[in-house]
């Protein structure tokens, strides 16, 4: 059964391509389409995250994963399936990230550390609540660690 969606918003951020690290510091806008006025993100600011859901809209269809592969290409880290990885080549490339929320505006949204680019669709922003957080220690394996280790650094200064 084929399933339609259409982006809420869509993602004001510097960058415009996608990277794979240093995505720490960066902020972006997420503007609302015409289909919503500004009481869509009516109490927003009373939370201090929400979690972004959207579509990895420059992902070549002909590079989708579907099987298990090395993350990010590493031959040292494990070859695990798609879903149990993050990367963007997914079946339905959806991604998601919790954003801390910086300030609304009307119909507009800004949050930190948010690893979309410039142009991306949202397809739905949820309040973080903390009674669906995890209620046990969350357990990944060790390669995760090392994939995540400059995840979050401010981007780094490119050499003259």
């Amino acid at each position: 059964m084929p399933l339609e969606i259409s982006p809420i918003g869509y993602v004001q951020a510097q960058r415009q391509a996608a990277e794979d690290d240093y995505w720490g510091g960066s902020s972006a806008c997420i503007t609302l389409t015409e289909d919503f006025g500004s009481e869509a993100l009516q109490g927003l600011e009373d939370f201090s995250h929400v979690e972004v859901l959207f579509y990895f809209h420059q992902v070549n269809p002909e590079k989708i994963v579907t099987a298990a592969r090395h993350p990010r290409n590493n031959p040292d880290w494990p070859a695990v399936g798609i879903f149990a990885q993050r990367g963007k080549n997914r079946p339905n490339r959806i991604g998601s990230t919790i954003c801390r929320v910086l300030r609304r505006e009307g119909r507009q949204l800004w949050v930190a550390e948010l690893d979309a680019i410039d142009g991306t669709p949202v397809l739905d922003i949820k309040p973080v609540i903390a009674q669906f957080l995890p209620r046990e220690t969350v357990q990944q394996p060790p390669w995760v660690d090392a994939l995540m280790e400059v995840y979050w650094h401010p981007e780094m200064e490119q050499p003259d």
